[in-house]
């Protein structure tokens, strides 16, 4: 206890930020990067199946691990600061009996409505990896109560490591599984049921990693009631009167009262929540079914989703790292907001649209560039590359969307980004209906683009109404335009120097030629491109800076290459 009132409050809010950001980043590096060996291992049809699942689990896994475990924080923060047990006991009650349903739910949606589902996409192909995707909604959403409990007393280590540990346990006995049934000779349906069955074995570690800090949290806390009853028998009569007042003052919600006071607070965060994976379902819905209206069969179609997802995990990486350093602004600029600091908002967020607009450009213009030999380094083969570098294209608005959305939240619109989302949903449904059947995959590749498109473009229309739009003149504009366009400029004539040279030279068409080229295409062109940002000036020195981990020797050595203005 004394290591917690010496400690200052403000530093273990950024230690628990800090431990919650390294946790997030790890985990979606991993669901990231499963996805390579799951079509290495399993094939495209299995891929194909997986993704076409894939985004059905995550919306009801989104709506355990978003708005639930944020609202029992704060209820059991509540309780904390009040020093009642009791409370924080009943609101824990409330959100395991809220979050049980809802995992039986979605177990039951999942498993016992798999063959309704198959048929409302079009693919008897997606039953086994349906039901057994189902199991993990028993674990994941108990796991959800303790992480918002813990969170709710500001310890964040024990919703890392399960975190953490949930994603490497699913990965490793996803791996594990596909090896097992490739090996049999299996049938695609049902190794990629196998590959779900990894989401269960991670749910269950998961929980049992909550449950240990649990145990160990409840002997503790044991320990401190006796201490305190023990230093309240000893005190004197004004100190036992006041105990009770303050311990019923805990308790002014109850039962009902409390489940919808809960549930008021969390529907709106999980809706908002819900958006972000909306895309993905349309894909899942309307894909199958337009690929056979073009004379596919049933497998093949699966197949085409699979080659059609083999670019998706590139761009993730992308929103990723978009998504993990965008909520560095929403508390600067919340508190600029407070302040009536209208130039200051605008400078935020000038910067940021500045630096992951770049570095979605980056990302398009390169991943578009490298498709081919980036397909056959991760996925053996070259099937599907000019669908890949369309894909590659949503990169640039994906990064956009990431970090508007996060600006608006710091302005305090944080439902505006999910309704542009779910505007963009409705425009990718339209367009897969008119573009796949003439275009196929590629077609919704197009509409892909044309979606992320429409939600930046409407996320950062209103942000310029709300913060208004900067005066400039025709030089500074035309300027503005310019510096990007040169390092975008510079970064691709490198890239198309090294696919050139590859070309000329024999080094064969397999995947450690096209690793060479690869890794040499991403190192030359994104070493120019930084080049060109920083002797442009659009990124400043006090902005480098800011960096983590960029030294004064850097920062010298920079200036002596005249790197650096």
């Amino acid at each position: 206890m004394k290591d917690e009132i010496t400690e200052p409050r403000p530093s273990r809010l950024l230690k628990g930020a800090a431990v919650l950001a390294l946790a997030a980043i790890l985990t979606k590096l991993l669901g990231t990067l499963q996805k390579i060996p799951l079509q290495n291992i399993g094939g495209d049809g299995v891929f194909g199946i997986y993704n076409t699942v894939y985004p059905f689990y995550m919306m009801i896994i989104t709506l355990a691990t978003s708005g639930f475990p944020t609202t029992i924080s704060k209820f059991i923060a509540e309780r904390q600061v009040l020093g009642s047990e009791a409370g924080k006991r009943a609101v824990l009650r409330m959100a395991g009996l809220m979050m049980g349903l809802l995992g039986i739910a979605g177990f039951s949606l999942l498993y016992f409505g798999a063959p309704l589902l198959s048929q409302a996409i079009g693919s008897s192909q997606l039953i086994p990896a349906l039901q057994n995707a189902a199991p993990a909604l028993l674990f994941i959403p108990f796991s959800a109560v303790f992480r918002g409990y813990f969170q709710g007393l500001q310890e964040m280590v024990p919703t890392a490591v399960s975190q953490v540990t949930e994603q490497t346990v699913r990965v490793v006995v996803m791996i594990i599984l596909l090896i097992y049934w490739t090996g049999l000779g299996a049938a695609d349906d049902v190794i990629a049921g196998g590959a779900f069955a990894g989401s269960a074995a991670g749910g269950a570690a998961g929980l049992i990693v909550m449950l240990i800090f649990w145990s160990r949290s409840y002997k503790v806390r044991e320990r401190a009631r006796e201490q305190r009853l023990d230093s309240i028998l000893t005190s004197d009569e004004s100190e036992l009167t006041r105990m009770p007042d303050q311990i019923e003052s805990a308790h002014l919600e109850k039962g009902t009262k409390l489940l919808l006071s809960m549930l008021a607070y969390a529907i709106p965060v999980c809706l908002a929540a819900l958006a972000v994976p909306l895309i993905s379902l349309v894909d899942a819905f309307t894909l199958p079914r337009l690929l056979q209206s073009r004379g596919v069969n049933d497998l093949q179609a699966m197949v085409e989703v699979g080659i059609y997802n083999r670019g998706v995990p590139l761009v993730q990486l992308v929103t990723m790292l978009a998504s993990s350093l965008s909520v560095l602004f929403i508390p600067a600029l919340t508190e600029l907001r407070m302040k009536g600091d209208l130039e200051g908002i605008r400078r935020q967020r000038a910067t940021a649209l500045r630096w992951f607009g770049l570095i979605g450009l980056a990302a398009s213009v390169g991943l578009a560039l490298l498709a081919q030999p980036i397909n056959v380094m991760l996925y053996e083969d070259a099937l599907g590359s000019t669908t890949l570098a369309w894909i590659a294209w949503t990169a640039a608005p994906g990064a956009l969307v990431t970090v508007s959305a996060a600006l608006l939240q710091g302005l305090g619109h944080v439902r505006a980004p999910a309704l542009h989302l779910l505007v963009a949903a409705a425009l990718k449904t339209a367009l897969n209906a008119l573009l796949v059947p003439p275009l196929g995959i590629t077609g919704a590749a197009l509409a892909g683009i044309a979606a992320y498109g429409a939600a930046a473009a409407l996320n950062l229309a209103l942000l310029a109404r709300r913060t208004g739009r900067a005066r400039r003149g025709a030089r500074a504009a035309l300027a503005q335009l310019l510096r990007p366009a040169a390092a975008v400029l510079a970064m691709a004539c490198a890239v198309l120097l090294v696919r050139l040279g590859a070309g000329a030279l024999p080094l064969g068409g397999g995947r450690m030629a096209a690793l060479a080229e690869s890794l040499l295409g991403v190192g030359l062109g994104a070493a120019l491109f930084a080049a060109v940002v920083l002797r442009t000036g659009l990124l400043s020195a006090a902005e480098l800076s800011a960096l983590p981990r960029v030294s004064p020797r850097l920062m010298a050595a920079l200036r002596r290459l005249r790197l650096l203005r």
